[in-house]
């Protein structure tokens, strides 16, 4: 009884949550719900697509909504705007010489935090992508001799723009491959673009006046609460079929790793949560697929792009479809 009541608690703050980020952005319950998995599975986003999506308003809301004072601890949000010009210091942070104690002190940075926005991440030089890729791969950053421990909830927000856009770096596989997922945000249906219009003055206020509704220990909460999701051994053997079969498909040239598998089966986890159940179904592999491996898979030609991997993805769900799976 006990574990029924904190599951249905835990479905209305991951539903609180979900509603009030919907103040703000209307029109993407898919991505929003992506999101927050990608958060509860312990991993970081990548969201591309064109200026003026959103994309930045949403990672900008999540972290409102988790970044504050609730309860006993504190959740800090940083924002760092990629450029050209970036240095790794300006991530990471710098040694300054300390008139009072005739020492040179370490200056954290902003990677320093628990939620990170970093806006327009490929307009930034591979210098400082390697930088960030220390503290998204092992939660650490090394300034000098010393090795320096993020917190424990350090959650990456990631934005870029399209790769043909001008001054923007292509992201090196290795870091492409620590992002959870990454997902296209894409425009807004005809009506609720036109009800955007109509009440974007509301929209901005919302913004302003968005609350904590998550705490850093719920949030820990629900990650270790995502971890114990049941996954079915058919399920299982699905990732694996999947992430092996990019690996030898002739129109892909790099396929997937393994860590890209277990990556794959923690979203399975948190996406059944913030679904409301406590296990993982067939159709979320479905759902999951194209947003945890599509950008860790380096393809041949465009219409290996196109193709390939809706061609593994749909032979395993078919596969998963005639067998009647069951705890």
């Amino acid at each position: 009884m006990e574990d029924i009541v904190a599951s249905t608690q835990n479905t209305s703050a991951i539903q609180l949550l979900i509603d009030q980020i919907e103040k703000v952005i209307r029109g993407k319950r898919n991505q929003i719900e992506l999101v927050i998995t990608t958060l509860l599975a312990g991993g970081h986003i990548l969201m591309e697509d064109n200026p003026g999506t959103g994309k930045t308003v949403l990672a900008k809301t999540l972290a409102q909504c988790i970044s504050g004072e609730l309860g006993n601890d504190h959740v800090v949000f940083k924002r760092i705007q990629f450029t050209p010009d970036l240095l790794p210091m300006d991530l990471i942070g710098s040694h300054i010489f300390d008139d009072r104690t005739k020492e040179f002190v370490f200056k954290k940075g902003p990677l320093f935090c628990n939620v990170l926005l970093a806006d327009e991440i490929n307009r930034a030089s591979p210098k400082v992508q390697s930088a960030l890729l220390e503290a998204m791969a092992e939660h650490q950053i090394t300034a000098g001799d010393a090795t320096l421990k993020l917190e424990k909830m350090f959650f990456a927000i990631a934005t870029q723009n399209p790769i043909e856009m001008e001054g923007t770096y292509m992201l090196p596989a290795a870091q492409l491959d620590r992002f959870f997922m990454k997902i296209f945000f894409g425009y807004v249906d005809e009506t609720t673009e036109l009800n955007i219009y109509k009440d974007y003055l509301n929209i901005s206020k919302n913004l302003v006046d968005l609350e904590q509704v998550l705490s850093m220990q719920a949030i820990l909460q629900l990650q270790a609460q995502s971890e114990e999701g049941y996954v079915h051994q058919e399920i299982i053997k699905a990732v694996s079929n999947i992430v092996r079969a990019t690996r030898t498909h002739p129109e892909i040239s790099l396929g997937a790793s393994t860590r890209s598998g277990i990556a794959f089966l923690r979203c399975l986890r948190a996406y059944a949560l913030v679904k409301g159940r406590s296990f993982v179904i067939e159709d979320d592999v479905k759902d999951l697929a194209r947003p945890v491996l599509e950008h860790r898979l380096i393809y041949r030609n465009k219409e290996g792009k196109l193709n390939a991997l809706n061609g593994i993805i749909k032979k395993e769900i078919e596969r998963l479809a005639k067998m009647k799976l069951t705890a």
